[in-house]
């Protein structure tokens, strides 16, 4: 198969993936690969590009600060979260999202560039302001955006965390924003209360089904975190999204995709790569052998005979380039 050499490469300390990635949302244009992510290490937007999906560099940065209308309505906001980048029509469209931890104070913005080349003399991110916001009180948390383009090419916008759970409504392909100022907003998953912990929503199409992932349980809090992604699919991008056993996902349905192995802790908050006739899941996990540090980490997705996703072994060994990697998964 196609990745059989990314594999074979993952046994090289050559091969090294990303560290400190949070919530990775992938993208490919042309020749290369762009993950973009929860600002870490001073930066406001996390950009890193591959040509081979095994070694990372640093990307241009998207922002050099918080927008000046985000530091107004969150004067806290020290980062921008989740940030998943879309091409609609000639331009890429970045849907970030603003908040602070616990807070239902929120807000999804978008950004657009003609290029993710930064050195093409057409990259240049411009800030688009507000696409949805959440106050206390909502029965949603506008952050974690994931945009999809369905088969007959309407666009669409998942957010939530917590609360309500996930919600969709359609977008707007020539603004990149909602279709109206009082949108449709579906409810497509939640969970069964009092649990409330999902998030980090993302749809592709393939099999001719929508397929919902998102992730269960607690994230960030290291060796401790019990995150782990889930999976349900729909006819229709509205749903209703219904898991593997059977049950839905608006009632807390959702079947396991990716959980706890050895050493790597909490996967979640993934997007997925459709490249060409191969699948990929892209998430972070954190590293019981390395204090607990936030990675990236890549696995083909292996289709069941009835369309259901697998994750397959690692294709990136998500270590420190100091430190030792096994070279098969725990």
């Amino acid at each position: 198969m196609k990745h059989l050499a990314w594999i074979l490469c993952s046994l090289s300390a050559l091969c090294i993936a990303a560290t400190d990635v949070h919530d990775p949302h992938i993208i490919k244009d042309k020749d290369t690969y762009y993950i973009f992510s929860t600002g870490r290490m001073r930066r406001v937007v996390s950009v890193i590009e591959s040509k081979d999906l095994l070694t990372w560099t640093r990307s241009a940065d998207v922002f050099t600060a918080v927008p000046d209308w985000v530091k107004k309505e969150i004067p806290a906001c020290r980062e921008l979260w989740a940030s998943d980048a879309h091409k609609i029509g000639d331009r890429f469209c970045l849907y970030y999202s603003a908040s602070t931890f616990g807070s239902q104070r929120s807000f999804i913005g978008l950004a657009t560039s003609k290029t993710l080349d930064p050195n093409s003399p057409d990259f240049k991110w411009v800030d688009e302001g507000m696409v949805i916001e959440s106050n206390p009180g909502m029965d949603f948390n506008a952050i974690d955006a994931g945009v999809l383009t369905d088969a007959d090419g309407r666009v669409w916008l998942t957010w939530g965390s917590f609360w309500g759970g996930i919600k969709l409504a359609e977008l707007n392909p020539k603004t990149g924003k909602l279709l109206s100022d009082t949108p449709t907003i579906h409810s497509i998953a939640r969970r069964t209360p009092p649990e409330t912990a999902i998030e980090g929503a993302y749809l592709i199409y393939r099999h001719g089904f929508y397929y919902l992932f998102v992730s269960f349980d607690a994230c960030c809090r290291g060796i401790n975190s019990t995150y782990k992604i889930m999976v349900g699919r729909a006819k229709s991008p509205t749903g209703p999204y219904i898991d593997r056993e059977g049950r839905p996902m608006a009632e807390g349905g959702g079947s396991l995709v990716l959980q706890t192995e050895g050493r790597w802790i909490g996967p979640g908050h993934n997007s997925v790569l459709c490249d060409g006739d191969d699948d990929f899941l892209v998430y972070h996990t954190y590293d019981a052998q390395n204090r607990g540090r936030p990675v990236l980490q890549i696995r083909p997705i292996e289709w069941t005979t009835d369309h259901w996703p697998a994750a397959g072994p690692i294709l990136a060994p998500p270590a420190d380039p100091n430190t030792p990697t096994p070279a098969t998964n725990p």
